[in-house]
């Protein structure tokens, strides 16, 4: 599994230590790492166990795409699309993509700074596919619906399915994952941050 980092922390706070792109705003504050609940190979195989899971949903990976959230989801999306192309291999993979949901999100005028969306990439239609969209924390869930708003605006999936790496729970929307790495509780106060690499538990200082 290639290894990239991921953000510091959940995409849904407004104080979090974030990558500075996303929504103009700039690291401040530095994160300070307390537990490590995840190494790199137990994500290695919770990964693998998701790639199981969305192959035993979907019975096939014939129509299957895998959308990664920019910036988190990118790099478990394509860690899962590795894992489902060596649970079964398929004539040139799993087709990957990466979606951007800046200006879908309901607080967009409550964020300060502007707003610097990353790029989406979706190389491949989404009508009548099954979308598995990926992220690598679930908070709110103001992010994903986002998302969703974001993958729509390409086409009309049949389905849309949710994998994340790992639920911390505080969910403010009623959604939630069709596959998951780890629930995590955690206080609100806390927070994550998640890279290929280990899963961490800590506080922004």
């Amino acid at each position: 599994m290639t290894t990239t980092p991921g953000p510091a922390s959940d995409h849904d706070t407004p104080d979090e230590s974030i990558d500075s792109n996303v929504f103009g705003r700039r690291q401040q504050r530095a994160f300070v790492a307390r537990t490590l609940v995840l190494t790199g190979e137990e994500i290695q195989r919770a990964v693998r166990r998701m790639g199981h899971e969305i192959l035993e949903r979907n019975a096939s990976l014939d129509d299957v795409v895998v959308i990664g959230l920019e910036r988190g989801g990118v790099p478990i999306a394509r860690a899962i699309a590795a894992a489902l192309d060596q649970i079964e291999p398929t004539a040139g993979g799993v087709p990957v993509g990466s979606v951007d949901a800046s200006f879908h999100r309901d607080d967009l005028g409550s964020q300060p700074g502007s707003i610097i969306p990353a790029v989406t990439q979706l190389p491949f239609a989404v009508d009548d596919r099954h979308v598995v969209l990926c992220d690598d924390v679930l908070f709110t869930g103001r992010t994903v619906r986002a998302a969703l708003d974001a993958v729509t605006d390409f086409g009309r999936p049949r389905s849309i399915q949710l994998a994340v790496l790992v639920d911390r729970g505080h969910r403010e929307l009623p959604i939630r994952p069709d596959y998951v790495g780890k629930n995590l509780p955690t206080a609100r106060n806390e927070s994550v941050r998640v890279s290929l690499d280990g899963v961490e538990i800590g506080e922004l200082t």
